[in-house]
């Protein structure tokens, strides 16, 4: 019996639209996540399709590497499917995202090759599923971010073990202002580490199709990684994001002469003071922590612990639903969130990961 006669469509097993494409061609497994509309946004049952896919290839010689890819124009991954999300009880969110870490982390341990195609939008979610690859390809069109403040909640996936390991202050930056990432920031960053142009991928996925080598079909197509639009922000970034508190490092970036700093204190200003103060005590923990699944166990109860606050729903409905822009937080101040809300919030009981 040839492979393509026994090959199982986990879709068609399950039942369902299609939410992630299932291919084998050569020597390759291809994933790709199919919700356009929603820039591919992530459902339970997508994590769960993902995950028996991994798991049904680990161990097939017929498979040498998987490629990653997102349906349509706009992105590989918008990350969670937020409004589902929000309707989610809290143990319904904890299971959504106990099995989604899991799968962050089955990425980040994968036996072979796993190649990540991260153009368009990648945000929350969808960076969890790309940038624990082993190759991370980033374009011209890439915006890799985590803008979980936003919504009164904090970098997950393994967001934390990514952002907290990146050169100097630049993981605390981009988790603090929820800014998103061009793709040679995204290397720079370390959360990517192949540059390619966007108009070089339909010859990648042709390739993919037509059988051909993975690593080799990357490696023949990739560019040199441009310069970084945050490279020259280096400096005041990490003069401002190294000291011990949220409020000095607003302080010390109002103080900087560069436009760029007033942005970032200003985008800090406007996240939930809580989730703000929880991701930066979260990553200074990161920083202690010695594997990623010890930094998924930490955001689990630290996304638990957002997920029973008033600024999660309250988020949400200004960024996503009612699109006002204009949350009203609880507390609503910096100084309003002490260190025993932080500390509560962080040391969520919870399983493991």
């Amino acid at each position: 019996m040839v492979w393509e006669d026994r090959r199982v469509n986990l879709n068609e097993l399950l039942g369902g639209d299609d939410e992630v494409l299932v291919d084998h061609v050569g020597s390759t497994g291809l994933l790709t996540l199919n919700r356009p509309k929603a820039i591919n946004a992530l459902t339970p049952r997508m994590v769960m399709l993902l995950t028996g896919q991994l798991e049904a290839w680990r161990n097939d010689d017929h498979v040498a590497a998987v490629v990653l890819d997102g349906a349509g124009e706009r992105g590989l991954c918008a990350g969670g499917d937020i409004k589902a999300i929000q309707a989610f009880t809290d143990q319904e969110n904890l299971d959504f995202l106990s099995g989604e870490y899991r799968l962050n982390a089955m990425i980040a341990e994968y036996p072979k090759p796993f190649i990540a195609i991260m153009d368009g939008f990648v945000m929350g979610g969808g960076v969890g599923v790309s940038a624990h690859a082993s190759i991370r390809i980033v374009t011209e069109r890439s915006r890799v971010g985590m803008p979980e403040v936003r919504i009164g909640l904090s970098p997950d996936v393994g967001g934390s073990y990514l952002l907290a390991r990146a050169p100097g202050e630049l993981g605390t930056h981009f988790a603090l202002t929820a800014d998103a990432m061009i793709g040679a920031d995204a290397i720079v960053a370390g959360l990517a580490d192949t540059w390619m142009l966007s108009d070089r991928l339909p010859d990648l996925r042709a390739g993919l199709r037509n059988g051909q080598d993975a690593i080799s079909l990357v490696a023949s197509l990739a560019s040199a990684v441009p310069p970084a639009a945050v490279a020259a922000e280096l400096g005041w970034i990490d003069r401002c994001d190294s000291l011990p508190t949220v409020e000095l490092i607003v302080e010390a970036l109002r103080a900087e002469s560069a436009p760029a700093a007033g942005a970032a204190a200003d985008a800090m200003l406007s996240a939930s003071p809580l989730a703000v103060k929880a991701t930066f005590a979260a990553l200074r923990r990161a920083r202690e922590l010695r594997t990623l699944r010890e930094c998924l166990s930490q955001e689990l109860a630290t996304m638990a612990g957002l997920h029973s606050e008033p600024d999660m729903s309250e988020g949400i409905r200004a960024q996503i639903i009612d699109k006002d822009r204009d949350p009203k937080w609880k507390p609503a101040t910096l100084a309003e969130v002490t260190d025993e809300m932080v500390e509560n919030v962080l040391d969520t009981s919870v399983p493991a990961i």
